[in-house]
């Protein structure tokens, strides 16, 4: 099937998914219909040549590099050692444990090669916890330690399975020179990841200040930088993951101390959740465009691997899976007590333990455990063929699926116990934030209404144009927002008011990235603050058209 038919019907698949799970009365996962949605587009004919390597390129960096650049920083700080005790921690935990329980469990599995198993599957994808907490949702600050760990692990999971792959293909393992390359690695990669973004945000500023700022170039060059610290990365030997990943979260930095065009800023929103919305569900629905082919094969692989019967292999993957729970619940147990995550929560005993089932159970499995079970060598460096390279891949997909199965169910069920999620402190913030900028706009129009030079007639126009929009910020301070559709009486004050209040809000987003700069203000006040005052800046546009 020609590539570009391919994308087609795959990016319909995605259209046609969101459509159903509206539709559907039983309120079912998006990942789960999109993987039986591409089951079910196998068994019509469809079929997808599974480049391993190029999913990883296409794929995992750009929604890595979102989710960096989107996830709230000062929440991602707040609970760092959590985060770093899950993101490395816990895989190093999982490699060992879960590497000698799969070699126990089936034998026929060599233990390096069980060890790049489990290292394959210690990545969680945030993604698929989202879709499935959509109905249910997880407490933000669980939600923000999740998609932390999840950024992070990706690489440690990855240079895991990396080195056991290599003990495979060698036959031998350094574990010094392991821990010293792991550090290489991660740390070459967080720096291609920052020197991308720092050498890319200086070019561009520059040339911005001498051609302007076009908005559409501006979006591709951020569609363009995940892949260009990936790639850069991935050329000397370092971790493109981690680089795709820091590269979003400088981007962020970046970006504070320069913002671009509020045009550029909601233009660039909208493409980018499209481009999220795409690739995540074109790697739901190739999963399940896999699943009817690995079912096909299962009665041979279970005869090369000397397996006894094939309904042992669905048993095998029911116990790896459930032992990844029991490693995650006891590592994340350890985790919230060392690193005092419990106590600054503050819950009972019983809401505590809640919180450790629903962490264990949100370590859903996904996009980097399906492509990089893939990348498995067909050979040993003698010419023989890799051992037990189509029973670890069924596993690793049996895997993938369960997990997905048992969050959609057991998320659901946890989180109904759940005390509502307040968040008076954000609110808090937004309030405080919405009287300073208010404010700010008062003291620019004030400053404004003061310049002279104008004839009699033009000083009167602006006195009435900074007059209503005085009174217009003057009574949100009181009372609220006033109504927008207020016509006015006299083209020439609809005018001069559009360009004074387009000042004005210019004057409340420089203090929204001052208060942000200065710590005053997190991220996720800060993000809906600036959209709402994009939204206004847009809106008045339109008016003036």
């Amino acid at each position: 099937m020609h590539t570009v038919t391919i994308v087609l019907v795959l990016l319909f698949a995605v259209v046609m998914s969101t459509f159903m799970v509206r539709l559907l009365p039983l309120k079912i996962p998006l990942p789960l219909l999109q993987i039986a949605l591409g089951a079910g587009l196998s068994w019509l004919g469809f079929q997808v040549r599974f480049d391993s390597h190029l999913f990883l390129l296409l794929f995992i960096p750009p929604l890595l590099f979102l989710d960096g650049w989107r996830i709230p920083k000062g929440a991602f700080f707040r609970d760092w050692k959590t985060i770093i005790s899950l993101a490395t921690g816990l895989v190093v935990f999982t490699v060992i444990g879960l590497g000698y329980f799969i070699h126990w469990l089936i034998p026929a599995i060599p233990l390096a090669v069980a060890f790049a198993l489990a290292a394959i599957l210690s990545p969680t994808d945030p993604v698929a916890v989202s879709a499935i907490a959509a109905n249910s949702p997880i407490h933000t600050r669980l939600m923000h330690i999740l998609e932390g760990e999840s950024l992070l692990n990706d690489a440690s999971g990855l240079v895991c399975f990396s080195f056991a792959v290599t003990a495979m293909m060698t036959g031998s393992f350094a574990a010094g020179d392991a821990v010293l390359e792991f550090f290489i690695v991660a740390g070459g990669g967080i720096c291609t990841g920052m020197a991308i973004v720092w050498i890319i945000g200086l070019l561009n500023r520059r040339l911005i200040q001498r051609t302007g700022e076009e908005p559409a170039i501006q979006i591709l060059i951020s569609l363009l930088i995940p892949f260009a610290a990936y790639l850069t990365a991935e050329h000397f030997g370092l971790s493109g993951i981690l680089a795709a990943v820091v590269a979003g979260i400088a981007m962020h930095y970046h970006e504070l101390s320069g913002p671009v065009l509020a045009t550029t800023r909601m233009q660039r929103t909208s493409v980018w959740d499209t481009v999220q919305t795409a690739l995540n569900g074109i790697i739901f629905i190739l999963l399940g465009e896999q699943l009817p082919g690995m079912l096909a094969s299962l009665p041979d692989i279970v005869q090369r691997n000397g397996i006894t019967h094939t309904g042992y292999l669905p048993l095998y993957i029911l116990v790896i899976t459930l032992g990844l729970g029991v490693l995650r619940y006891l590592w994340v147990w350890i985790s919230v007590r060392t690193t005092h995550f419990s106590s600054n929560f503050s819950p009972t005993a019983e809401l505590e333990n809640l919180y450790l089932l629903i962490m264990a159970a949100a370590g859903v499995r996904g996009a980097i455990t399906l492509a990089g079970i893939l990348t498995l060598p067909l050979l040993l460096l003698d010419g023989s063929a890799f051992p037990a390279r189509d029973l670890a891949i069924s596993i690793a997909m049996g895997v993938i699926m369960l997990s997905l199965l048992i969050a959609s169910i057991a998320l659901p069920m946890l989180t109904r116990h759940l005390p509502p999620d307040t968040c008076e402190h954000q609110t808090s913030h937004i309030e405080s934030a919405r009287l300073e900028i208010t404010n700010a706009a008062i003291r620019r129009l004030e400053t404004l209404s003061a310049v002279s030079g104008d004839d009699h007639n033009q000083q009167a126009i602006r006195a009435a144009a900074v007059s209503h929009l005085l009174d217009i910020y003057r009574r949100r301070l009181q009372h609220g927002d006033p109504d927008e559709n207020t016509r006015e009486k006299y083209r020439q004050v609809a005018l001069l008011e559009y360009q004074l209040h387009i000042e004005a809000l210019r004057a409340e987003r420089d203090e929204l990235y001052r208060l942000r700069l200065s710590g005053s203000l997190d991220d996720e006040a800060h993000r809906k603050l600036v959209r709402e005052i994009d939204l206004m800046e847009a809106s008045l546009s339109l008016r003036r058209i």
